[in-house]
């Protein structure tokens, strides 16, 4: 599960007819429909155009469904009690959609006072840093302590950062170098906050030990140093004295055991999934459905694809699940829909590519709900059959994803399915193939079935491979959806579980595809820069 992503979010409203605001922002937690205050921003007045400074801090997870809720007050008093001050209107979003949004920058009309333009918010994200730098470094030693008896040393580095309560903690060692007094010991790579928590300043202590085979390693010495003294990089500054405490309080005319330089200092920023989002990289979603008989009669209740009227089913859970996080961070909100293993109109032809809004040349659907409707007009139009083939689906969005390897998209594709997989050969060379483009592959198995073949496409613990040749990256993720319903019949919680699963590796498999075809992020947009005005703030 990747790291939390710390959100920084600036809010700027543009509204009309009044000239003193506050902006309260209110969440919602997972499954529950109560919503609570999260913070308030600074009173301003003497103004229409209010830029708010006061920002929310809040934890961004690609995988959830955040929902965010802006109401506007003109304030009236001091009290701190809202019913006391006049509503102006508020804004429903989630946090992806303003993640999602060009620049990060989105923008909605405030609505909650019926035949009223209440003007409009503007709603910026960024993500807060928390020390992203790695550094890259290399050291030698020269004329160190002999410390074996037939040979030389063999030498290692183990370096400690300080903590607030002066102890150390162990952050890095560096290989052996056999049989040598002056070893030079290979570049490593270390992240900042490892090194010293994001504290440029703090004790850096660096042992020196000969290696022996039993494990009781010889201490040879040690220094201190920190990372703005190493940032200076290779000069007089950093050789360092390795000094034995022990040797230097019993030895008067003890000197050191040697010393250490540092011979290369490079800092790189690790680029994350935001980055690039903020660039304007589109994931593009698509969702494939299962046809097959084993399915059950449609018109039956005991059918996975029943129709509920007061429900959704396991197919339409998993899709709006899933679907509702992703299309966030899709611009123009159109998903291709496919099925497979079905029998179509009018000649009864087996299909395992087809489009559910029955326009082969074009098969996109406008939004989550566009793709449910179409959903549902194919389960009254196509008769199930089979068998459970996925590779052509695979291969269809492969097409799309092949020729586009800019890093400006990125595809997810979606299979919901019942059964046991017929094609897997077929699969797993698509699997592969598609391992090299810019795609993930979630399959989520509803229904009762055993699911075990499709645990060797989710390549967790061995990576697929096809005629002697190993999937470049993982991208399959596959999960039951049984093993998320909620017990209590809270749909809302089981959707929520089963995204979060899901979607939780898919930053991950994005940033591999993009690291190992050196992708970077295109530069962000510049910021919003609001018009000016005179401002008063109470704080």
């Amino acid at each position: 599960m990747p790291d939390k992503r710390q959100i920084l979010g600036a809010f700027c409203c543009p509204a009309e007819c009044s000239s003193k605001f506050v902006c309260v922002l209110y969440t919602q937690g997972i499954g529950s429909k109560e919503w609570r205050e999260f913070g308030r921003t600074e009173v301003i007045d003497n103004t229409l155009n209010p830029d708010f400074v006061r920002k929310f801090i809040m934890d961004y997870f690609f995988e959830e469904r955040e929902n965010l809720r802006f109401d506007l007050y003109d304030v009236d008093s001091k009290s701190p009690n809202l019913s006391k001050h006049d509503f102006l209107g508020q804004v429903f979003c989630t946090l992806g959609e303003i993640v999602g949004s060009q620049g990060s920058r989105l923008e909605k009309a405030i609505v909650g006072i019926p035949g009223k333009n209440c003007g409009t918010i503007i709603l910026t994200a960024e993500e807060l840093n928390c020390c992203r730098d790695s550094v890259l470094m290399q050291f030698c030693a020269n004329k160190l302590d002999k410390k074996d008896f037939f040979g030389k040393s063999d030498p290692f580095l183990v370096f400690y950062r300080s903590n607030e309560d002066s102890s150390f903690t162990i952050c890095h060692k560096t290989e052996v170098v056999k049989n040598t007094l002056n070893p030079v010991w290979q570049a490593f790579k270390i992240s900042v906050r490892a090194l010293c928590n994001g504290d440029y300043d703090r004790t850096i202590k660096i042992e020196v030990y000969d290696w022996d085979r039993d494990g009781s390693h010889d201490f040879i010495g040690e220094f201190t140093t920190s990372y703005r003294e190493l940032s200076r990089g290779q000069s007089q500054f950093n050789v360092y004295e390795v000094i034995n405490p022990k040797k230097k309080g019993k030895k008067k005319k003890y000197i050191n055991s040697g010393t250490v330089t540092l011979l290369s200092f490079l800092v790189e920023t690790e680029v994350s999934f935001l980055d690039y989002i903020k660039g304007g990289t589109q994931i593009n979603f698509t969702v494939a459905i299962d046809f097959t008989a084993s399915n059950g009669n449609p018109a039956q209740p005991t059918s996975l694809h029943y129709m509920n009227p007061y429900q959704l089913n396991a197919y339409g859970m998993a899709l709006k699940a899933v679907g509702e996080i992703i299309q966030d961070y899709d611009s123009d909100k159109m998903f291709p829909a496919l099925g497979f293993g079905a029998k179509l109109p009018p000649d009864g032809r087996v299909s395992h590519e087809f489009a559910l809004n029955g326009n082969p040349q074009n098969p996109y659907c406008n939004g989550i709900d566009g793709v449910m409707e179409a959903y549902y007009r194919s389960l009254k139009s196509v008769q199930l059959y089979g068998p459970t083939n996925f590779a052509p689906v695979i291969n269809h969005v492969a097409r799309y994803a092949s020729s586009v390897k800019d890093g400006s998209q990125y595809f997810v594709l979606l299979i919901i399915t019942d059964g046991v997989i017929s094609d897997m050969a077929q699969t797993k060379e698509s699997v592969v193939n598609a391992s090299k483009l810019p795609m993930s592959i979630i399959i989520v198995g509803v229904g009762p079935a055993e699911f075990d073949a499709m645990e060797e496409l989710d390549g967790d613990v061995v990576r697929v491979s096809s005629r002697g040749k190993y999937a470049e990256r993982d991208i399959v993720q596959f999960v039951p959806f049984r093993d998320y319903i909620d017990r209590s019949g809270n749909h809302i919680l089981s959707m929520a579980r089963l995204a979060k699963d899901v979607l939780a590796e898919i930053p991950d498999q994005f940033l591999s595809y993009m690291r190992v075809r050196g992708i970077k992020p295109s530069p962000a947009p510049p910021p919003y820069t609001p018009p000016l005005h005179v401002l008063q703030t109470q704080i």
